[in-house]
């Protein structure tokens, strides 16, 4: 049977779109195979849901702080159907950039369906038989539940079907304190809602930087929300029947935490099952990631796979960038590696975001410069001072990591990614003449307060400080030659 696409694409988020595009603008016959919708968990469930949620409560804690501005609100009403509504027209917005329609009009043809391998080159699409000369498998991951005693029994909630609510919960319980627990917990508490994150390792966001995990926690707690960390849960029990929303968490120590929802975010698991990669001879971890190599290829020399399946760190922007990769080295046999610089934030307030080596215990020979937002003019103006930005450099002042904490991190960690990725120096930032005022002053100072540091240690400060003597000798001698009182050593003064 002749092949159906030079490119089979499996799985319409991120990856898949950016896979599907990049091969049909180079020429390829592109099918691109999604089991429902297309635009995946980014549009759905993940990004645009989450930030517009994210908006919504940042305004209502914009105007219930305002009076530390001098601004005085009256009494803030939330209108949560309205701030769903608001989150679903998001979606409605870009959703048609993600359509089957764009695609087709890319050139990508788009099939609905479950797919499964049968071979090397060759799988069913809704029982249809298929063929294929090459493949990008893409298709993400999925919220992952723990086996706790008494869950099964409980409408709890996750990252995908959270954006169903209609109804403010009164009482949240947020199991995980990573990046989606943090980010939604905070969102709930400043809605309204009586929220308590409970974190089994001993801080928010363990991953992050100590210092940035303090200023988060500290920021939850001003907006009403309880944060239990260092304790995990045994186990569920279910205030009402099976099918109900609330109950109680047991916790490690007998202790329980009621709640009317339970939101479940301790990371998500790769939708890898049931794709029949046995049959192709793709391999998978433990955990049941599709195994590849640095040019995104699995262990089948035909197949390739971005995205979350991959177990590579799971970001948007990152499975559009290996998206784009794996199909430019499929198509045009291309041997192109993964960057394994990784921005990455989460989107609380303050931000978090980090680059590169950790600023955290960072290894020998790594140099840390430091810089507050008290000492930033625009978080001063602002009154949001709570952050800092630490760069990490090596001996040679070669930039190769960074923490930004504070309103816009992610942005200020623009251009510190493109400092690590091209191993810029550290002088470099701080000779770039940076817009004031900006958060980005932050990284700008601490860059400019490290060069000013370097000039004190040997061996440069003793050649700054013989360049400076020198230089102080010349000039009082010029002056000394163009006195018109005569020059030295009784040279006659200099005409003018």
């Amino acid at each position: 049977m002749k092949a159906s696409a030079d490119l089979l694409v499996v799985g319409g988020g991120t990856a898949g779109l950016v896979s599907a595009r990049t091969a049909a603008g180079l020429g390829a016959r592109v099918l691109l195979v999604e089991r429902g919708r297309t635009g995946g968990d980014c549009l759905w469930t993940g990004c645009v849901p989450s930030k517009s949620l994210l908006a919504a409560a940042a305004a209502a804690a914009g105007a219930r702080d305002a009076t530390r501005l001098g601004v005085h609100a009256e009494r803030v009403r939330i209108d949560f159907p309205a701030v769903m509504d608001h989150v679903h027209s998001a979606i409605d917005h870009i959703e048609p950039t993600d359509s089957p329609a764009s695609l087709r009009r890319a050139g990508v043809r788009v099939e609905t369906g479950e797919f499964c391998f049968t071979g090397t080159a060759s799988g069913t699409v809704a029982g249809r038989p298929i063929r294929f000369d090459q493949a990008i498998i893409a298709t993400g991951s999925a919220p992952l539940v723990p086996k706790l005693p008494g869950l099964s029994g409980l409408d709890y909630l996750t990252s995908d079907t959270l954006w169903d609510l209609r109804a403010l919960p009164p009482r949240m319980a947020v199991l995980g304190g990573g990046n989606i627990g943090c980010e939604l917990g905070q969102a709930f508490a400043r809605l309204g809602s009586q929220v308590t994150i409970i974190e089994a390792t001993g801080r928010l966001l363990p991953r992050e930087d100590p210092a940035a995990s303090a200023l988060v926690e500290d920021a939850l707690a001003r907006d009403g929300a309880r944060v239990l960390t260092g304790t995990g849960v045994t186990g569920v029990i279910p205030t009402d029947a099976a099918g109900s929303a609330g109950g109680r968490l047991v916790l490690q120590d007998g202790t329980t935490v009621g709640f009317s929802h339970l939101l479940v975010a301790v990371g998500r698991s790769p939708r890898s099952a049931h794709l029949g990669l046995d049959a192709a001879g793709v391999e998978c971890d433990q955990r049941g990631h599709v195994r590849v190599d640095a040019q995104l290829r699995t262990t089948t020399a035909r197949i390739w796979a971005a995205g979350d399946i991959t177990g590579h760190p799971q970001f948007t922007h990152l499975a559009g960038a290996h998206a784009s990769l794996a199909a430019s080295n499929a198509v045009l046999g291309l041997r192109r590696r993964i960057d394994p610089t990784v921005p990455r934030v989460t989107f609380t307030q303050p931000e978090v975001a980090a680059v590169g080596v950790s600023t955290a215990g960072p290894p020998d020979g790594v140099r840390l410069r430091s810089w507050s937002l008290t000492e930033v003019d625009r978080a001063v103006t602002d009154a949001t001072t709570a952050g800092f930005t630490t760069i990490a450099t090596d001996a040679k002042g070669r930039v190769l990591g960074a923490t930004v904490v504070g309103p816009r991190a992610g942005e200020a960690l623009a251009e510190l990614t493109l400092a690590v990725r091209h191993r810029m120096r550290i002088r470099d930032l701080a000779g770039t003449t940076h817009p004031y005022p900006t958060y980005a002053d932050a990284g700008w100072n601490a860059a400019i307060a490290d060069v000013r540091a370097s000039l004190t240690r040997p061996p440069l400060s003793t050649i700054v400080r013989t360049a400076s003597t020198a230089r102080r000798h010349w000039v009082h001698a010029r002056a000394r030659l163009s006195s018109p009182l005569g020059g030295l050593n009784g040279l006659p003064p200099r005409k003018r």
